[in-house]
């Protein structure tokens, strides 16, 4: 088995892995938020062509994710830690980031959209780098079912700090240039990229650290391919969670790509993205310890049920906003972000027990990485796929896209309409389906005990 783990974690440990949701949390919240809005309201890059452009980044993100879950393993079998891909990762990211909102003015809209592309996606690959040993640690550190609650509990916390530093923080930034917008996100990008080495490098170090052991010559791309259809084949557990995750994690990812139109077209104010964001994250910040209780209670499955419910319904109550818009939408919002925290903090915590019984019933072959690869795939799509959607609903309903100082447009009332049913009503249908593939998760707790000895 080759573990490291521990029953108990210590504060420190538990402190510098919820540390790395900076890094998770900050590159998953600001370009979901502004990155389509920046290609077509700065750039001047058709709707239709800017969700081409973030979905071909994350298509990738995708396809790279299984082989790096691969090579984690082997690199954590060779070297004893997995420490190597998070510390590179966490240097990279950066870069990248700052270079995908580096584009010189009067570049062209063709051009513009080739240099966001290249440099978005070598800030996926380097995000991958890092985040699928990020997530592959928790089955690693411990072996305890509550405890894993614990520590992906104030990870969750960090990650609601990161949305609502990089989602309210990084459009303050960029206003603070209205007659340069695009100078105004280059700034936005250094001070996020800044806050995200931190964060994963701070990380990185929680990785831990065992005897190195005999490695076989190094897999083909299509083992790592195979091997993670092999764990999508043989747990059932794992294929149920991971499909509701994606279905919530596209309906979150849609909310997210909107939130700035729904600003600028439903409130008619940008900077109201600002508020909107911070009426998610601040009932989140008190509910995700709260989810924790409520999950020692009834269970992790049964709370993660209720979380997903109180999240549907105030996606339903968000519909409302296409006839009746208003500052009134702060309160479903908020709402939702009551409930967003047990979504994250949950779901998060079943995987290690995921990856701990099929451990158990696999004789003891530690296939974390793989585990936590295509975890990772999954969740980039049914993320990538939010500003995908919205691109497609957008281009559908006639949005006039726009550059950065061109006098200001006006939207048909079809886009509007279009903009508010992408915040509510497809996140709705989203979250019930979710619910539907939730009810096939049968793990519970007792099925977990004994598999730490």
């Amino acid at each position: 088995m080759g573990s490291s783990a521990n029953s108990v974690l210590t504060r420190g440990q538990v402190a510098r892995y919820a540390i790395g949701s900076l890094g998770t949390g900050g590159f998953a919240t600001l370009p979901g938020l502004v990155l389509v809005y920046y290609l077509t309201d700065s750039l001047g890059v058709a709707a239709l062509w800017a969700g081409v452009i973030v979905t071909a980044a994350k298509v990738w993100d995708v396809l790279i994710d299984p082989v790096i879950g691969g090579l984690s393993d082997r690199s954590y079998a060779h070297t004893g830690t997995r420490r190597r891909f998070m510390v590179i990762g966490g240097i990279g990211l950066p870069l990248a980031f700052v270079l995908t909102f580096a584009v010189p003015g009067g570049l062209g809209a063709v051009p513009s959209a080739l240099w966001v592309l290249v440099a978005f996606m070598l800030a996926a690959t380097c995000f991958s780098l890092f985040q699928v040993p990020y997530i592959a640690l928790p089955a690693e550190l411990t072996d305890d079912y509550r405890e894993r609650t614990r520590l992906l509990s104030w990870r969750v916390v960090l990650l609601t700090v990161a949305i609502l530093l990089f989602g309210a923080g990084g459009p303050e930034l960029r206003a603070l240039f209205p007659d340069d917008p695009l100078r105004g996100y280059l700034v936005m990008a250094i001070a996020a990229g800044a806050v995200l080495a931190i964060g994963m490098l701070v990380a990185a170090t929680v990785a831990p650290r065992r005897p190195a052991l005999p490695v076989e010559p190094g897999a083909s791309i299509g083992a790592h391919y195979r091997a993670g259809l092999s764990v999508l084949r043989q747990s059932q557990p794992f294929r149920a969670l991971l499909v509701t995750f994606m279905l919530q994690g596209l309906a979150t990812g849609l909310m997210l790509a909107a939130a700035q139109y729904v600003a600028r077209w439903i409130l008619h104010d940008e900077k109201a993205v600002t508020p909107l964001f911070a009426s998610l994250i601040a009932p989140a910040l008190l509910m995700a310890p709260a989810w924790k209780l409520v999950a020692d209670r009834i269970g992790k499955e049964r709370a993660f049920r209720l979380a997903s419910l109180v999240f549907l319904v105030a996606a339903l109550v968000l519909s409302a906003a296409a006839w009746a818009p208003g500052w009134w939408i702060v309160a479903p919002v908020a709402l939702a972000g009551a409930a967003y925290a047990g979504m994250q903090t949950l779901p998060m915590a079943m995987l290690p027990d995921v990856i701990a019984h099929d451990r158990s019933a696999g004789g003891g072959e530690n296939r974390s990485g793989v585990f936590s690869g295509v975890w990772t795939a999954g969740e980039t799509t049914g993320m990538a796929l939010g500003s995908t959607v919205l691109a497609v609903v957008l281009a559908a309903t006639g949005y006039l896209e726009s550059t950065a100082g061109a006098a200001t447009v006006q939207q048909p009332d079809a886009a509007v309409a279009g903009i508010a049913i992408s915040f509510s009503i497809i996140p709705a249908v989203l979250m019930a389906l979710s619910l539907f593939s939730l009810a096939h998760y049968r793990l519970r707790e007792r099925d977990i005990a004994g598999t730490s000895a």
